[in-house]
């Protein structure tokens, strides 16, 4: 066991441990509570029935007050229940991520899918076995939505590349800090909801209730009316009607913008459990004290003008909305009309909006940029061997690899070195079936990638420029739109050649490009497009099982010769994934065919 996994599981048992003792103190509570009642129901009817009433009166303030506060207790029980359930849980998932067994984990980002993107499918950036589903623990829509576009595409330049990659490093240290606050975003029931629609709900004003003499008569009324109702219907020292009309007059008031006022009433409810979260997440990230700059940054932009911290903003909000769901309350048509408590309401909401509501998206988004940096600090923190890529700077295109390996296989993982630059700029792949050609391809992408996220890559050493990712691997017909495999292969190849030609650094990935049409044109365009692609400032890996194209290795020095190859033993095939100078020089087809089974016509006599 490494010294990660004791980690983990060290806090598993301790929070399992926990767990066991605080589900035994709420059984005990339980019962006490169970107790305290029928004990107190007893101790009243015996006093009642004594005509004892002061002890009556006492027994039932004395136990009444006994049961209350075993009902705080018993709920702040189950709370810390939930949170230390949590807790437990992502150890258990981060034991299962070193184990292999991520791919269990239920947010696999396929809503982040785009087959027009550039090369998040044949790179597994989203769906099913992807590096999201790898290392995603962002909880809130905004942080899963911030983390898909570190993974989407290059965000910034290399300087905030390497804040991002500082801010990593210090995170990847806090476990203790990343797991509680991971624990936060994952106490609501159910995905949070896109924040949008609330955002533009802040933005919103509503000129009447921000109006002085309108805030004016809507606190003076209540107070009048309630003198009316004390002394008229109470003390009998003025005339009913006075109360009556008084309460009919705020009733009907009430009436007013009512389409409105509700629709307003809902937005807010909807979020109300996804505030609670928020509140937490953004106080536990306030509270905490950073030294990356680009964290110090991030909090430094969130900051309200007087110096108020955010958390306390969204704690104000949130209490807004608990006053405006006790519309449920049955008794709250009676405050309603008494006190004009929609309206105090709304008052209250417009105070915040006015104050707060521009910034929201702000406060949102800062959280979803830490919770996509927190997200690749466990790559930091689980893969202390791999390195931190070197971004450079300059007008060349370079991705320069020793001991590079694919992030995403564990077990059969193997690692081999490449450069590539402006003197080699196509590396050409040969090899037979099986051998790892496609493999290679996505093992650069998927770490340059990662370099540009702000996140270690699987490799002993990474250096790299800014570059445009372009692959074609896997493509398919899209019958919707009638387009087939191979004119969907032209059209991703398209897109490369454009962009490569506009004078933009793509780093291309090819994968047995025009394998939809015949061997002669196949081995024709793929001359052609090679050729074209070594004049531009690009660079990148092309896979053929065509050995006709090793030839352009004699005829353009920008070309160079790669290939894989197998062995046989005891009869079987067997593959070292070693990546080796040169053509490849074997085939092996026909031998697959025979191990699956499949056999050619027997021989015909002569």
């Amino acid at each position: 066991m490494t010294a990660i996994e004791q980690k983990y599981k060290k806090r598993e048992v301790r929070y399992n441990n926990l767990l066991q003792k605080q589900e035994k103190a709420d059984r005990f509570i339980s019962n006490l509570r169970l107790a305290v009642f029928l004990a107190g129901i007893g101790a009243a009817i015996i006093m009642y029935m004594t005509h004892n009433f002061v002890l009556f009166t006492a027994v039932l303030i004395l136990f009444a007050a006994a049961f209350i506060y075993l009902v705080v207790r018993h709920e702040k029980l189950i709370n810390s229940i939930k949170y230390v359930t949590v807790l437990r849980d992502i150890n258990t998932c981060s034991l299962k991520r070193l184990k292999g067994e991520w791919n269990t984990f239920a947010d696999d980002g396929r809503d982040f899918m785009d087959s027009s993107h550039s090369y998040s499918e044949d790179l597994d950036i989203f769906g099913k076995n992807s590096l999201f589903q790898w290392i995603n623990t962002a909880n809130t829509f905004i942080g899963r939505r911030r983390l898909s576009e570190l993974f989407s595409g290059v965000i910034g330049n290399s300087d905030d590349i390497r804040n991002r990659q500082e801010a990593v490093s210090e995170l990847a240290k806090m476990l203790s800090w990343r797991q509680r606050f991971l624990a936060e975003g994952m106490l609501k029931k159910g995905e949070m909801c896109d924040p949008r629609k609330l955002i533009r709900w802040a933005r919103e004003s509503s000129e009447f209730f921000r109006n002085f003499w309108v805030i004016f008569i809507i606190r003076v009324c209540p107070i009048i009316t309630l003198i009316l109702v004390v002394t008229g219907l109470v003390m009998n020292k003025v005339s009913w009607y006075l109360p009556v009309a008084a309460l009919i007059a705020q009733f009907a008031l009430l009436s007013y913008k009512i389409k409105e006022r509700y629709r307003m009433f809902s937005i807010a409810e909807n979020y109300a459990d996804d505030l609670k979260v928020y509140y937490k997440m953004i106080k536990l990230f306030e509270k905490q004290r950073f030294k990356s700059p680009h964290i110090k940054k991030i909090k430094k932009e969130i900051k309200d003008k007087n110096g108020l911290e955010v958390f306390k903003q969204v704690d104000k909000l949130s209490s807004i909305i608990d006053a405006i769901a006790d519309r449920r309350n049955f008794f709250y048509v009676f405050i309603n009309i008494l006190a004009l408590w929609d309206f105090q309401n709304i008052i209250a909401l417009e105070r915040w909006k006015q104050k707060s509501g521009p910034v929201l998206i702000k406060w949102f988004d800062a959280l979803g940029r830490i919770e996509a940096l927190a997200s690749l600090a466990v790559i930091r923190f689980e893969n202390p061997d791999w390195v931190m890529p070197v971004i450079c700077d300059g007008n060349e295109s370079i991705i320069e690899t020793k001991g590079i390996g694919h992030p995403l296989l564990t077990e059969k993982r193997t690692y081999n070195d490449f450069t590539i630059d402006n003197k080699v700029k196509v590396l050409l792949i040969t090899g037979s079936n099986m051998s790892g050609k496609s493999t290679l391809l996505r093992t650069a992408g998927i770490n340059l990638v990662m370099a540009y996220a702000g996140a270690p890559v699987c490799a002993r050493w990474f250096r790299a420029t800014l570059m445009e990712i372009g692959s074609c691997m896997r493509v398919s017909d899209n019958l919707r739109e009638n387009i087939s495999s191979f004119y969907a292969e032209l059209l991703r190849i398209k897109k490369i050649i454009t962009e490569a030609e506009t004078g933009k650094r793509v780093f291309f990935l090819l994968d047995e490009i025009f394998k939809g049409t015949n061997s002669l044109d196949r081995h024709t365009g793929a001359k052609v497009l090679i050729n074209k692609l070594c004049l531009t400032n690009s660079i990148g890996l092309v896979s053929t099982h065509d050995l006709e194209l090793c030839e352009l290795e004699r005829q353009n020095e920008r070309i160079a010769n790669y290939h894989f190859q197998e062995y046989y033993k005891d009869g079987g095939i067997y593959f070292d994934y070693k990546l080796r100078p040169g053509p490849s020089t074997t085939r092996n087809a026909l031998y697959l065919m025979q191990l699956a089974g499949i056999n050619g016509p027997p021989d015909t006599p002569s």
